[in-house]
């Protein structure tokens, strides 16, 4: 299986992974396998808008990087017993509107979610590309 060969609670570049291979290894592992394809943001509120159509947030997901963290711990936590996830960003934005500074906050987010389930001993791991 491809996701013994990844650390457990981890942010990284998808590099050499497939999506399709991803998803089908949260599957054969019977985790969470969330997906967004930011191809079409540009700003910020793009790509936080973007997750939560994606992941299928709340109505009122505050649309900021606290919000993105409660959901993506809090929220879920005290919705059940967690089997694990399988988390990809693909084609995160790289311009003016959306640069490394911003980049490196909405993963730091990933991060700190990656610490909070791997705490809780349920793997949480986060691929990521940008465009």
């Amino acid at each position: 299986m491809l996701l013994h060969s990844v650390r457990p609670n981890i942010v990284q570049a998808i590099r050499a992974y497939r999506v399709d291979d991803l998803m089908r290894s949260a599957q054969e592992a019977g985790q969470h396998f969330l997906f967004a394809n930011l191809i079409d943001a540009q700003t910020k509120q793009d790509v936080l808008e973007g997750i939560a159509t994606s992941f299928l947030f709340p109505a009122h997901f505050g649309k900021n990087l606290d919000a993105l963290y409660d959901c993506m711990t809090d929220i879920v936590h005290k919705s059940g017993p967690q089997p694990g996830f399988v988390v990809v960003l693909e084609q995160i934005p790289d311009n003016a509107k959306f640069d490394r500074e911003a980049r490196e906050q909405l993963l730091d987010v990933f991060r700190d979610a990656a610490d909070y389930w791997g705490e809780r001993k349920i793997p949480f791991r986060c691929f990521y590309s940008f465009q």
